[in-house]
This record gives C-alpha cells, sequence and structure tokens, in this order.
C-alpha cells in the first residue's frame, strides 16, 4: 500500500497544476493499492474548487478505485495530536498528522506527495523514514 496526500490528489486533477506531469507519470508507476484519509481529501477538495469540475473528478476517481479513503478512529485522532505537538515546529497540519498516524497502523512506508520537506522530516514510530515518491 501507499499513502497519497492532498497535492498529488490535486495535481493529477488539475492539468494546470505546475506537478501535474510529475504526479501523472509518478502514478502510472505505482503498482499498489493507493489510500488516504479524509483530511487529505478534504484538503484537495478545498484546492479544486477553482478547478473546473474538480471536485466532482476527484469524486470520481475515488468511486472507479483510484485510491480509497481508510477511517481514523478514536486512537488515531490521539496520535494525531500527539504528532501536532511534535513537529509544532513545522508545523504540521491535520491531514499529515492522520497520514503519518495511519501509515504507523498500517505499517506503510510509502507516501506519495509534494510535501518533500516535512515528509522527510517525519519519523514513523517503530519505521524507517518515509520512501517518497515522486
Amino acid at each position: 500500500m501507499i499513502l497519497i496526500d492532498a497535492g498529488p490528489l490535486t495535481a493529477l486533477i488539475d492539468a494546470d497544476d505546475p506537478y501535474h506531469e510529475t504526479c501523472v507519470i509518478a502514478s502510472a508507476s505505482v503498482d499498489e493499492a493507493t489510500i488516504t484519509v479524509w483530511p487529505a481529501f478534504t484538503e484537495a477538495m478545498h484546492f479544486l474548487k477553482r478547478v473546473r469540475n474538480g471536485q466532482d473528478r476527484l469524486w470520481h476517481s475515488f468511486e472507479n478505485g483510484a485510491f480509497a479513503i481508510i477511517d481514523l478512529d478514536p486512537d488515531h485522532c490521539i496520535r494525531m495530536r500527539y504528532l501536532m505537538r511534535k513537529y509544532r515546529d513545522l508545523p504540521m497540519d491535520l491531514a499529515d498528522a492522520a497520514l503519518v498516524a495511519v501509515a504507523e497502523r498500517e505499517s506503510i512506508n510509502r507516501v506519495f506527495t509534494l510535501d518533500r520537506r516535512d515528509f522527510s522530516i517525519y519519523k514513523p514510530a517503530g519505521m524507517k523514514r518515509f520512501e517518497i515518491i515522486p
């Protein structure tokens, strides 16, 4: 499995995004299940509100199985709060905290993100650092 952040979710839909082509090429090389979290999906929806049919196209991608949205439980939320405090100097946002918490719980080491700086700093508990795509 690989986690996908809001940046690539947005760039894959928005052809005018400066990272669109990079994300399309990277996406083609991913041959495993792709999952995200509700906070990252919500953030992508926010970014796509200015893109013609952008939000509808993101829904369509989800409905067609391009990615799944994993549920967050109370333990994830407790961990997210801890992570946001730990990385407050960056600062860590809710979507990143949710992705890291899910990565820890599901032992997922790969993340498809445009936020290379922050994800190269985050250290999931009990795991090596993230492998960042692209």
